[in-house]
């Protein structure tokens, strides 16, 4: 009669599978460790540079060490009571000029003139805003310009060349600090 078959000569089941796993998550993070050293530059095989030994304190003065003593009032500018520091007064903000080569209704044609400034060499920005009782208007300005000799140049390249220019200034208005 033939020997019943051995239960141990089969698949063992899942073990192999955790085992796998296992090896899987100890080297993954064998790597991640290996790679967050390698990436912030710390190396703990590397030996360390030897650390400077701590030079000896000077002997301490007999009875309790004074510690420093601040007073605010002589810590504050001036060294007088009561006195307050020199307070700056803002200077008046430098006015701004532009030149403005024209305001239209249609947006197409501020690019256009726009463009046409750019063919020059001459920088331009678009400025839109409402108008009252008359709509919106695109305004092509250039600049801002610090100084009028500035602005003489910039003219006189965009009368040559058949484009009218108004001189705007605008001066800010100064902000008011706390």
């Amino acid at each position: 009669m033939a020997k019943p078959a051995s239960r141990k000569t089969g698949r063992s089941g899942g073990s192999s599978v955790f085992t796998g796993v296992l090896i899987g998550l100890i080297v993954g993070a064998i790597l991640a460790v290996g790679v967050a050293l390698w990436a912030t530059g710390n190396n703990p095989f590397k030996p360390a540079t030897p650390a400077e030994t701590p030079r000896p304190a000077a002997p301490a003065a007999e009875g309790p060490e004074a510690a420093p003593s601040f007073d605010f009032y002589k810590v504050l500018p001036g060294g007088a009571q009561g006195e307050l520091p020199p307070s700056t007064v803002p200077a008046t903000p430098a006015a701004r000029y532009y030149l403005q080569a024209g305001a239209f209704q249609n947006a197409d044609d501020a690019d256009n003139l726009k463009a046409q400034l750019a063919m020059l060499g001459v920088e331009a920005v678009i400025q839109t805003g409402e108008v009252a009782d008359k709509g919106v208007f695109h305004r092509v300005r250039v600049g801002p310009f610090r100084a009028l000799d500035e602005v003489n140049r910039t003219r006189s390249l965009l009368t040559q060349n058949n484009i009218p220019a108004t001189l705007v200034k605008e001066v800010p208005t100064p902000q008011e600090t706390p």
